[in-house]
């Protein structure tokens, strides 16, 4: 009796298979499983839910638009990828826009490519295939590869190899997740660009970061012309901490104003060494200076 059932819903063809209640496919080992599981079929779109484990968080409506307008008059070209699911229901693993578009278009089914997935493969196939196309935008791609090595537990040579990019370039996108939200709203809306965003990313101090990012938008700088606002920054940080000023030579320095009678800097080290500079406004003022070393 198995059999006969079997050969009948053979005989009704894929339709049978997918809408049949009573002989339900959730492993390569049911019968006809060879059939669905591997094989693009027309599935009706209420029977698709959407991706939970979806990289891409910006759509572009009007790109959407225009790709149903395409799908109206050639089709869907490329078959979305679905995973089968408990019961007669599927989940889309990639091609949301298309999945999107098409039920713009007025579509009932539309051509997809099943696969069975459990979840840690489902979100690797979705991932992996976003990081893929070109119009994700570089948050959207560091995201990606941050879950990726998160959550699939892939190392960076592992992740190298999937996604096939230089390690040096997955860990640029990666950092510029360091950057403060502010800002990484600024590259997805294309108020700056990642070279911007890779040069602010040398900066620690939240606040700083911020402050070039609004000096980068308003005067329209260049990414050369931020590296080098940031070189001079972090130089004059590092000259800063070089400089170490004991109590005894902040004393000394103060009694030297008073003494001379005008304004006083020291520098020094930690050994002790350091730089005194006197100021002076006019020969008149330095001469005065001279005299009051010399004791006259």
């Amino acid at each position: 009796m198995g059999k006969s059932k079997q050969k009948k819903v053979l005989g009704r063809g894929l339709s049978a298979l997918l809408n049949n209640d009573d002989h339900i496919i959730e492993s390569v080992g049911d019968n006809n499983a060879e059939l669905i599981i591997g094989s693009i079929v027309d599935l009706p779109v209420e029977k698709i839910s959407n991706n939970p484990f979806q990289p891409r968080t910006h759509f572009n409506e009007e790109s959407i638009k225009e790709l149903s307008t395409s799908i109206k008059q050639l089709g869907v070209i490329q078959p979305v990828t679905v995973r089968k699911i408990k019961g007669n229901k599927y989940q889309l693993v990639s091609g949301e826009r298309r999945l999107r578009a098409s039920k713009l278009a007025g579509l009932k089914t539309i051509p997809s490519y099943v696969r069975l997935a459990d979840d840690k493969e489902s979100l690797e196939m979705a991932l992996v295939e976003n990081i893929q196309r070109q119009d994700l935008d570089p948050i959207e791609i560091g995201l990606s590869y941050q879950r990726l090595i998160d959550e699939i537990k892939l190392t960076q040579d592992q992740l190298s190899e999937r996604v096939g990019k230089k390690r040096s370039t997955i860990a640029n996108y990666m950092r510029l997740l360091k950057l403060d939200p502010i800002i990484q709203t600024g590259i997805r809306d294309q108020f700056i660009t990642m070279g911007h965003g890779r040069a602010l990313v040398n900066i620690s101090d939240s606040k700083l970061q911020i402050d070039l990012y609004k000096k980068i938008v308003k005067k329209g700088l260049s990414v050369r012309g931020v590296e080098s606002l940031v070189k001079n920054l972090r130089d004059t940080k590092t000259k800063s901490s070089d400089n170490y000023l004991s109590p005894f030579i902040n004393q000394a320095a103060e009694e030297l104003k008073i003494i001379l009678g005008t304004s006083v800097s020291v520098s020094s080290n930690k050994q002790g060494k350091g730089i005194l500079k006197i100021n002076f406004d006019s020969q008149e003022e330095l001469q005065h200076i001279l005299n009051k070393v010399k004791g006259d």
